[in-house]
């Protein structure tokens, strides 16, 4: 797995750090916990602290704040390396379901998309080079912890995923707005493995990947604003999906 070239950050949230100390991915180095709050508050943190064997210390929230640039914290903030990315190899394409986002730079809407994508079974997630965000803490803190038990690869451009993918069988379906099949008309039986690409607001999946795509799907829509925001048509398409068989 690969890191940024920051070996280490500060996580914050009660989930985003309970969640990253029991998936066991990152070297935790010290937990910091608000001296003001409520001893019980933090006992499933402190117990998963313990068992990873991170030194845990309470402190004001003043540097809770300067550690981690948020008011966001909660009272928790975890100093550890940097998010594992997966490598890219073949043995990705060997998953029954695979996760592409093209075009997701909010971070907002990545980490919304990514809570969603651990929950619905889609547990590997492909992120291009460019035209993606980073998984920051501010990614890690919107998944509520998810991203932090999901294999994210960021590794290549988005164009070299759809082609290796479309080599080794898979089905290709991008969800688009503009696209020309209702998402709930398209099959969830079929016996292919899946790769399901989600688009960002301000720009449309990469014309390549529109044209290799299996279907295009759309999302129908009756109301008086002209599309959904990224993550919920996202978390729309990842629950159609879930129930592959």
């Amino acid at each position: 797995m690969r890191t940024r070239p920051s070996e280490h950050e500060y996580l914050y949230g009660l989930h985003p750090c309970l969640e990253a100390l029991r998936a066991g991915r990152r070297a935790c180095l010290e937990l910091l916990l608000d001296e003001q709050a409520a001893a019980d508050r933090f006992a499933p943190l402190l117990r998963a602290a313990q068992q990873a064997g991170v030194r845990a210390r309470h402190t004001n929230k003043q540097e809770l704040f300067n550690c981690c640039g948020s008011k966001q914290h909660q009272g928790v903030v975890l100093y550890a390396s940097a998010f594992p990315y997966t490598e890219l190899d073949d043995s990705l394409f060997e998953q029954p379901r695979l996760l592409l986002l093209d075009n997701i730079e909010d971070p907002r809407n990545a980490g919304a998309i990514l809570r969603s994508a651990d929950l619905f079974g889609f547990n590997t997630v492909l992120m291009p080079l460019r035209g993606s965000t980073d998984i920051y803490p501010s990614v890690v803190k919107t998944s509520a912890g998810a991203c932090e038990h999901l294999s994210i690869v960021r590794a290549a451009n988005s164009t070299r995923y759809v082609k290796r993918a479309r080599e080794v069988g898979y089905r290709i379906i991008a969800l688009d707005m503009q696209g020309d099949t209702d998402l709930a008309a398209i099959p969830v039986s079929d016996p292919r493995p899946l790769l399901l690409v989600i688009g960002g607001e301000d720009k449309r999946i990469g014309q390549y990947i529109l044209n290799e795509a299996d279907v295009t799907a759309r999302i129908p829509q009756h109301g008086h604003i002209n599309s959904l925001n990224a993550s919920v048509a996202a978390g729309i398409a990842l629950y159609h999906f879930s129930i592959m068989t």
